[in-house]
């Protein structure tokens, strides 16, 4: 019998090439039919291995869920971007691989986010997801976030929704 380690740690810059094609699979599964086709490539590409390498380098906090030796999640959070918004912190992407989507590994990588997030004081938190996307929406009340604003962003010619949902300390 074989035993599989599942982890949640920091990234290193060794797992940027892991990040950068957990980011494609998991982006292209969550917004095809959502983003224009075009522009969800552009968003993808600008995400190479060497901008996770530099982004890792630069001290962002990137977490992964590893299971056995892959790279199955990450979430990357900090303070919270949004100044209209009285929230200390926020998970700026939390994205899993197709398949390993639906088995507690996305609740298991947000917990981790948000215990790293309180370590350093930051209690309260938000996290912005687009209306249309409706695995993330429904991930995000199920872990009790509840919506407190709305705003919109444009990916080429179409104007997509999005809903901030937040946690109290």
């Amino acid at each position: 019998m074989s035993t599989i380690l599942i982890e949640v740690r920091r990234a290193k810059p060794a797992d940027a090439a892991a990040v950068a094609e957990t980011h494609d699979a998991s982006w292209r599964t969550a917004y095809q039919g959502i983003i224009p086709g075009r522009e969800l490539d552009k968003l993808i590409n600008r995400r190479g291995a060497d901008w996770w390498d530099g982004s890792i380098r630069k001290g962002s906090r990137i977490s992964l869920l590893v299971f056995g030796e892959t790279v199955a999640g990450y979430a990357n959070y900090g303070r919270n971007r949004a100044r209209s918004l009285q929230y200390d912190g926020e998970v700026y992407e939390l994205y899993l691989r197709p398949e390993f989507q639906g088995l507690g590994f996305g609740r298991r990588l947000f917990t981790a986010a948000r215990r790293d997030l309180a370590q350093s004081g930051i209690k309260s938190l938000v996290v912005w997801a687009l209306a249309d996307n409706d695995p993330a929406v429904a991930f995000y009340r199920a872990l009790g976030g509840r919506p407190v604003a709305r705003s919109s962003e444009k990916f080429g010619d179409k104007v997509l929704d999005k809903v901030a949902y937040a946690w109290n300390g």
